[in-house]
């Protein structure tokens, strides 16, 4: 809507991530670096973890797109996939042919195919998206299917993508073999000010314009609201040029990026729940990993377990829950004894006539 006004020849801040606008800050280049190691060595789990909107996918195409011909990649989003769906979802993305719906027939296609590839000196990537939210059991699915190997050589690489809640996942104790598998692994932040500054002077760049469209007031005030997550910088900036499209702005000052944030700030979407219902329980231990891999590993221990809020929350909720089914329970019954009455009242009356 605004681009030709502003001059540029595409959106610079759309919110579908493009491999080719790839902005390398300084953590975004050390994941990077540290994941394609992990490709290189053809084996085990790549795992990249984040809040919503740090990057995740954006760094995910990033390593995709440097892929050589030699790998077959394939990506499936998850959503609380049991393990023999998993299994299913697998073969439909790389488009096996199936002769019988069980679990058996499955695991022996995926076998075929990985060992028809290898053959054709080729191997298998499979990219899990939203891996938060698949089942201990389907974890270890996938960890009992990095097994497939052919002289010592693995036929299947994962590479998990997921928000933080697959850190807690992880540092489950029955989760131990699946983290020695764990060959190379991210947790992405927020950008810093001078990120965020340089994100979005990079993008405007990138999408034509050369010209200051912000004052360098502006940006303080973006990064505030924003956090730093690269997600919620596109929201807001997509809608400060339209702001200044409308208001016949050519530079944008502080003030008028103010106004916008107290509009957006009043809009449905930027409102805070009135209540937070968890969608999935953790592990009383958590643990956040910045970058690991064999050659370098540093994990920090969270100094408080932020879960207890939310499982206090939860049992409320279940309380709440459970009075709910015991008063329909109770309706339920009534019910049943009024229809009982009136059968016996009938049956009575039959015998009568």
């Amino acid at each position: 809507m605004y681009e030709s006004y502003y001059g540029f020849h595409e959106r610079p801040f759309q919110l579908t991530p493009n491999p080719q606008w790839f902005f390398a800050s300084k953590l975004h280049k050390r994941a990077l670096a540290y994941l394609q190691y992990g490709l290189s060595q053809g084996e085990g789990f790549i795992v990249i973890t984040g809040d919503v909107g740090t990057g995740k996918t954006t760094i995910a195409n990033q390593l995709l797109a440097r892929l050589d011909q030699q790998i077959v990649a394939r990506q499936i989003v998850t959503s609380r996939l049991g393990p023999d769906d998993l299994l299913r979802m697998i073969a439909s993305v790389f488009s096996l042919s199936v002769k019988d719906n069980n679990k058996t027939a499955y695991i022996e296609a995926i076998s075929h195919y990985l060992t028809l590839l290898h053959g054709q000196n080729k191997r298998a990537l499979l990219l899990v998206d939203e891996a938060q939210n698949l089942p201990l059991e389907s974890i270890e699915e996938l960890r009992m299917l990095s097994n497939f190997q052919i002289a010592g050589k693995p036929l299947l690489q994962s590479f998990l993508l997921g928000q933080n809640e697959l850190n807690a996942i992880i540092q489950s104790p029955h989760m131990e073999q699946f983290r020695q598998r764990i060959i190379a692994s991210s947790n992405l932040s927020s950008l810093s000010e001078e990120d965020c500054q340089a994100y979005i002077e990079y993008r405007i760049k990138q999408a034509g314009v050369s010209r200051p469209l912000l004052d360098q007031s502006c940006f303080g005030s973006v990064y505030r609201f924003t956090n730093g997550i690269p997600r919620k910088i596109n929201n807001l900036m997509d809608r400060i040029l339209l702001f200044g499209y409308l208001e016949d702005k050519t530079l944008l000052l502080q003030a008028d990026v103010e106004e916008v944030i107290t509009e957006i700030s009043g809009e449905v979407a930027q409102r805070q729940p009135t209540q937070t219902i968890p969608i999935q329980a953790a592990p009383v231990a958590v643990m956040t990993t910045t970058v690991t891999a064999p050659a370098e590993a540093a994990t920090q221990a969270t100094p408080a377990n932020p879960y207890h809020a939310m499982l206090a929350e939860l049992s409320g909720l279940l309380d709440s829950s459970l009075e709910h089914k015991i008063k329909m329970a109770k309706e339920l019954d009534t019910l049943l004894n009024q229809q009982h009455q009136q059968v016996m009242r009938k049956l009575e009356d039959d015998k009568g006539s």
